[in-house]
Parts: C-alpha cells; sequence; structure tokens
C-alpha cells in the first residue's frame, strides 16, 4: 500500500505528526483539529440549529497564550502546498505569522510577517525556540514587550481562557503598551466579553510590572460593580472602588465612575492624586464623553495625560462633535458584531417591525380640539417624532402593551424584555399599559413588570435580579436610558424599541443587550419589536449585524412567532421625566397652576385618550447569501436560491449521483 492511498488522517499521524514532535514540540503544545469558532447558529422560525465550526489542522503555540504557527495537512494525491492558502485564511483570523502546508513529503512555509516562502524537508521543521526567535526578530519586540509576551493570562482551574479574538485583542493590546504606546484603541462588540479582556490586559501588564497603578473608567455604577464582581475578582485585596469622592492612594487597581472623579465645577475629586499617579488607565465604553473634546469627563484623561489609556468600546464615535479615533487613533483591534454572530459566539435575532397608522399617516388635530387636560392642542401635524415627547395618544401605548404581550403569550411570558421608551414618563405609562394587559402575572408577583431607570430606587435595586439568569424576576423591564449601554443581559430575548433612534451607534449598543448566548439556558436567540422603524438603521453603513428575519406587521394580524440614564451628565433629558402620564393628569394643573394669569400657552406635552391607534399589513423580510434583506416568502426564497444552484431536476440527479458523500451537498442545502 503507498502512501498515495493513505488518507489525510493517515499523512497526519504517519508522517506530519512525527515530523513535527522529532523536531522538539510536546504534545502540550501542539493543538490537534483546532476549532476556534463556535459554528454559527442558524435561524429559521423558532428553531435553531449550529453550523460548522472553523477548525485548523494543527495550532502550535509556544506559551499557552501565544501560538505561533499553522499547518494544514493534504492527501499526498495533493502538492506540499496545496493547503497553504486555507493555512493562511486561519492564520490572518487568528493573527499567527507562521504558515505550513505539507502532503507527508515536505513542508511549505510562508512567513506572513516577511512573505518568504520556502520548501522543507520533512526532518527539517523549525523547533518552538528557532520559531520563536524568529518571531520576536521580525516582530521586533523590545526586551519590555517580549517580558510582556511571555507573561501568562490569568487562569486558575476552572477558570474560563481567552476565545481567539480575545486573545489577539489582549495580545495586541498588550504588546502596544509595552512597547510605548500611549493611546490604544480597542473595538469588540457587545456581549464578546470587553471586560473580561479588560481583566486580562490589566493582569498581564502589572503582573509583569510594567504597569503599576491602574485605573478602570465607566460611566454607570451598575458596570463598576459587575466588574468587580465578576471578572476583576482575582484582584481581590488590591482593587478598590472610588466612592463618596474620595481617594485612598494605598491600593493598585483602582475602579471609578467618570462622574466621582470629575465632580464639578468647584471641586474636581481627580485633582487628589498627582498627574503621574496612575501608569495606565481603561475606559469602558469610551464612545461616550471621552470622546468629546468639550467634555468634562474629557479633563479626567487629560489631567492624567501621561498615562496609557486604552479605549475600550462597541461603538466607536466619528462626528464633528466627537471622534474616538482622534484620540485615542485607529483601533489596534476590531471584532465586529457580524463576526461573532458568524462565529458562533453572539446571537442571532429576528426583527418583527410594526407599523401602526398615526406613526405611518401622522395625526393632526381637528380646529380647538383640547387635551385631556384642557389644553388647546396646537394645529399641526404630530408623527412619530413627536410622539411621548410632545404629544401622547393614550391608545398608542395600550395598542403597544397588548401586541408585546400578545408575542409573550406565544412564546414564552417568562422571557427577560427590555422596553425602551423615550423617557421616564413614557416608561411609567407603559410600565402601567403592560400592568393592564398582564394582570394575572402581576398579580401573583408585582416585580414581574418594573420600570428600571436611573431616578427609580425600588427599581434600580432590581437590575442585579433582572441580568442573574437564575432569577426569575423582574420579567419585563421599562427603561429609557438607563439600560442602553454595559448591563449584561445574557438572559434578554425580547427587546421592544418604542423610542426614536437615530444614532447608528446608540441602535447597535441596543440591540448589543440582547445578543450574550445562553444555550444551557435555552437562549439561542432573541426578537426585536420596532415600533418605530429603527430597523432602518440596518442599512447603515456602520451597522454589521443584519437579522435572520424581518416582519413588518400592519392591520390586526396577529404575532406568529415560528415566521420565518442617570449617571450620564451628556443626556439631555432623555431620560427625565416631562409632565403628567395616566393617573395622575393632574400635574400640569397642579405644577403650573392654570388658574393663575402666568399659566403657560402650552404645556410640556399634551394628552389624548380619545385618538384610535391602529396596526396596519404583514411583510416578511429573510436575509440573502450578501447579507441584504429581500422580501419574499421563505419558499420562494428557497426555490430561488436552489434553482440558481441546479437550474434543472436533471442537474441535480446528475450531481447528486457522481457525489462521493451525500453530506456535502446535504450541508450546502
Amino acid at each position: 500500500m503507498g502512501k498515495q492511498d493513505f488518507s489525510e488522517e493517515d499523512i497526519k499521524a504517519r508522517y506530519i505528526t512525527p515530523a513535527v514532535e522529532q523536531s522538539g514540540w510536546d504534545k502540550k503544545q501542539i493543538r490537534y483539529e483546532y476549532a476556534f469558532t463556535a459554528g454559527r447558529i442558524i435561524l429559521r422560525g423558532n428553531i435553531t440549529s449550529r453550523g460548522k465550526q472553523k477548525r485548523a489542522d494543527y495550532l502550535l503555540f509556544y506559551k499557552p497564550n501565544l501560538p505561533l504557527a499553522i499547518i494544514e495537512a493534504k492527501d499526498n494525491n495533493h502538492p506540499a502546498g496545496a493547503g497553504l492558502q486555507q493555512a493562511i485564511e486561519y492564520a490572518e483570523a487568528l493573527d499567527v505569522k507562521f504558515v505550513y502546508a505539507s502532503n507527508g513529503d515536505s513542508f511549505v512555509e510562508q512567513d506572513l510577517i516577511t512573505g518568504d516562502i520556502r520548501n522543507l524537508p520533512l526532518d527539517a521543521f523549525p523547533s518552538p525556540d528557532e520559531l520563536y526567535h524568529r518571531y520576536v526578530s521580525e516582530m521586533k519586540f523590545s526586551e519590555t514587550g517580549e517580558k510582556a509576551l511571555l507573561e501568562p493570562y490569568y487562569w486558575v482551574p476552572g477558570y474560563k481562557m481567552p476565545r481567539y479574538y480575545q486573545r489577539i485583542a489582549i495580545d495586541r493590546t498588550v504588546n502596544a503598551v509595552a512597547s510605548g504606546r500611549d493611546r490604544v484603541l480597542l473595538v469588540c462588540a457587545t456581549g464578546t466579553g470587553k471586560t473580561f479582556m479588560a481583566f486580562q490586559i490589566i493582569y498581564r501588564l502589572w503582573k509583569a510590572g510594567i504597569k503599576k497603578k491602574i485605573l478602570f473608567l465607566a460611566d454607570r455604577n451598575v458596570l463598576v460593580d459587575q466588574t468587580i464582581s465578576n471578572d476583576f475578582k482575582p484582584f481581590g485585596g488590591k482593587m478598590t472602588k472610588v466612592e463618596n469622592k474620595q481617594l485612598d492612594s494605598s491600593y493598585e487597581i483602582y475602579l471609578a465612575l467618570y462622574q466621582q472623579l470629575a465632580g464639578d465645577k468647584n471641586v474636581e475629586p481627580f485633582r487628589q492624586f498627582k498627574p503621574e499617579f496612575f501608569d495606565l488607565i481603561l475606559i469602558d465604553e469610551c464612545h461616550r464623553g471621552s470622546a468629546k473634546e468639550e467634555s468634562a469627563w474629557r479633563k479626567i484623561l487629560e489631567y492624567f495625560s501621561g498615562a496609557a489609556q486604552i479605549g475600550m468600546t462597541a461603538t466607536p464615535i466619528e462626528t464633528k462633535e466627537a471622534s474616538s479615533q482622534t484620540y485615542f487613533g485607529e483601533a489596534i483591534y476590531e471584532y465586529s458584531l457580524k463576526q461573532g454572530i458568524n462565529d458562533g459566539f453572539l446571537a442571532p435575532y429576528k426583527v418583527i417591525r410594526i407599523g401602526l397608522d398615526k406613526d405611518l399617516v401622522g395625526y393632526r388635530p381637528e380646529t380647538g380640539k383640547r387635551d385631556d387636560n384642557g389644553y388647546e392642542i396646537e394645529d399641526r401635524e404630530y408623527n412619530v417624532k413627536d410622539f411621548d415627547r410632545t404629544l401622547v395618544l393614550d391608545k398608542r401605548t395600550k395598542v403597544i402593551a397588548k401586541k408585546v404581550t400578545e408575542f409573550l403569550k406565544k412564546t414564552d411570558r417568562f422571557s427577560k424584555t427590555i422596553v425602551f421608551c423615550v423617557d421616564v414618563e413614557h416608561a411609567e405609562r407603559m410600565r402601567q399599559a403592560l400592568i393592564a394587559e398582564n394582570k394575572d402575572l402581576w398579580n401573583e408577583n408585582h416585580k414581574y413588570i418594573m420600570r428600571i431607570i436611573g431616578d427609580n430606587a425600588e427599581g434600580k435595586a432590581q437590575l442585579e435580579n433582572f441580568i442573574d439568569e437564575d432569577s426569575t424576576y423582574p420579567v419585563i423591564a421599562v427603561t429609557s436610558k438607563l439600560m442602553t449601554t454595559g448591563v449584561d443581559a445574557k438572559m434578554c430575548k425580547l427587546i421592544v424599541l418604542d423610542n426614536n433612534i437615530n444614532s447608528p451607534a446608540e441602535f447597535k449598543q441596543i440591540i448589543g443587550r440582547g445578543t450574550r448566548l445562553l444555550e444551557d439556558y435555552g437562549k439561542t436567540y432573541f426578537t426585536i419589536m420596532d415600533f418605530r422603524n429603527a430597523s432602518r438603521l440596518f442599512a447603515d453603513k456602520d451597522f454589521d449585524g443584519n437579522p435572520e428575519i424581518v416582519i413588518d406587521i400592519t392591520g390586526d394580524d396577529p404575532i406568529e412567532p415560528a415566521i420565518g440614564d442617570e449617571n450620564d451628565p451628556e443626556n439631555t433629558g432623555n431620560d427625565t421625566g416631562n409632565g403628567s402620564g395616566a393617573g395622575n393628569t393632574g400635574d400640569f394643573r397642579d405644577d403650573w397652576g392654570t388658574d393663575t394669569d402666568d399659566a403657560p400657552e402650552k404645556p410640556k406635552k399634551y394628552y389624548i385618550k380619545d385618538v384610535e391607534v391602529k396596526i396596519l399589513s404583514e411583510r416578511v423580510q429573510y436575509v440573502d447569501k450578501d447579507g441584504k434583506l429581500i422580501t419574499e416568502g421563505l419558499i420562494d426564497y428557497t426555490r430561488k436560491n436552489i434553482l440558481g444552484q441546479y437550474a434543472r431536476l436533471d442537474v441535480f440527479l446528475k450531481k447528486w449521483n457522481e457525489a462521493k458523500k451525500k453530506q456535502a451537498i446535504v450541508e450546502e442545502l
């Protein structure tokens, strides 16, 4: 039996593996059939399955945190370099610099740093030390850079190891800082583990003695608390949270809110430290205050300008008013929402778009019409941008609450749900409307539906329970701005959009509340119910995570699920109450005294209970192979794609009969 009769697995076992081991690589350094993606979750209706994982035949590690080479094998009927292109594709994804291909006769090597290609006899595969020293030399690592390179990740038995993209993000950032770069931008989609990456970056630089006093900045209290109790827990007594604007210089790792350090014009607590106190600062959600030159928060970074500063975000901002790249420079690494979904690390989603008649055609009050509080309504056409901000249609809120409840009843009434509203007052009215539709479950437990916003202590206290996958209540969280960023709600299965969103960055942040996967708890995808056409932002060039399905609902058609901040000074009233709400219709009169001569001519909001609001037809859109939405039924969509591959039945049968492995065609279908 000749070498050409051996399978690829035989070639690997008889020739390639022995050659690698004989060159000095031990079994702990060699990863066979290394799977670096999880396989995309394929969503059809409410059924999911996993696609194929990406696997490298061999991945060779010098240290557990330092892969150096990829080998792709082919059987002996192929030339030695046949697997080189596939190996390069995997190497670029894994940020590995040395690529090899073999058919059992020899190796073909390509150095992705220099671009050089050479042929090697089977017994001349480079040793671990040889390859490592080539890597350090060609990458031009400094002595400090090499020290950081060899510093291992934090790991204890049972602790998670970084995924491939997390490793790349951590390594590139650590290497950049160790090499003296003072501003670094890291862009990773929501749900990809940015806080875990931040911990490993800090840990390696701190453990190597390269950075000794470190500040982690966030803009939400819940972010800091989650970080301390979860990812940063191994720092233990070396770590402190800055509270009550009191700064203790005896710690090494500091976690703080921008607001705590910034203070106000009269007192700026960050000045208690000398400008050179910190030598490393990590800025979480850096697209917010720190991106704006005139921001009060930027003062903190400029005061500690001598420290290396790492900005982390899912949504870098590039506008006339704010720029992440202008301050931090071009991103050192980016892992997008689309990549996360394609790799199977993030949950896919479908969109139900619901068009309300008054949203689509507008509402104009008849002449002289007064609202429920007796104010004459300004005569003009009101549209979706006005609703719940300047004019409230009570029945619009009730229609939305009814539709959300209908969806939950047909899927799972205990699916964690976030409802995004225009402002605090709108959130309270929506909470009451949802209670009216879910009295049975609300009577069983009043925490079934809760308003979780910045100025409501009772609701904020339940935020931890909402994001806890083992806690049943609250189920429905009604909010405005508080939960748009940083809330790690792994079990969120439904996001309801009833707020006006014009920013792709904000839209992506909100979508990110549902992208976490939790398969052990049955969460493999999530649904977005869009009442404000925010999903138009899927088409924005900066948005890269297309939905699996978009359903437009009009008419009284039922929803069929099986078809296809309080700490943010940059907010300008979006998270504050404005005027009266349901059950409190006298607030404007009480506040402004309508019986006096100085009463205003018009209120902050008009309230109308007697205007009917209806839902108008249905359109289903699917994502085609190019990631674009197409409007057609699933059967038509499938027919078109099959005909594109097999124009006639006899063509399909011929391919089927010729195929050595029928499974290949099944997988293609």
